[in-house]
């Protein structure tokens, strides 16, 4: 599933429902047109589409395309073996992504503390 010894120069993702392409491209440290052409080339990313065809990803899709950027410029996979490799992962690794959150969470839980601790000394 997804390396985190790679990422942890990327950003925390916010606790935040949806983001824009910008937000993502950011988060993830990638162009947001080679985000559209992700779109087209893995089914599993599916960012929502409103007005004037406005991309939203929410938090799942941020971490799917932090997997796959790691896939592909961190591990040196084609794009056809990240598609196999995240098939192969979804039905194997499943709890995996589970773990991801719950660490995910447990960042921005400690964050939180760390204001919390400052506002109480002050």
């Amino acid at each position: 599933m997804l390396d985190t010894t790679n990422n942890h120069e990327l950003p925390v993702i916010p606790a935040k429902r949806y983001f824009t392409i910008g937000e993502v491209s950011e988060l993830c440290a990638v162009k947001p047109h080679v985000l559209r052409y992700w779109e087209q080339e893995f089914v599993q990313l599916k960012p929502i589409k409103r007005r004037g065809n406005r991309r939203y990803y929410q938090r799942q899709d941020v971490i799917l395309i932090r997997q796959i950027r790691n896939l592909l410029y961190e591990q040196g996979f084609t794009i056809g073996g990240a598609k196999q490799q995240l098939v192969d992962d979804s039905s194997a690794a499943h709890g995996e992504s589970s773990w991801q959150i719950i660490h995910q969470i447990r960042l921005e839980l400690e964050e939180v503390l760390a204001i919390l601790k400052t506002d109480i000394t002050q």
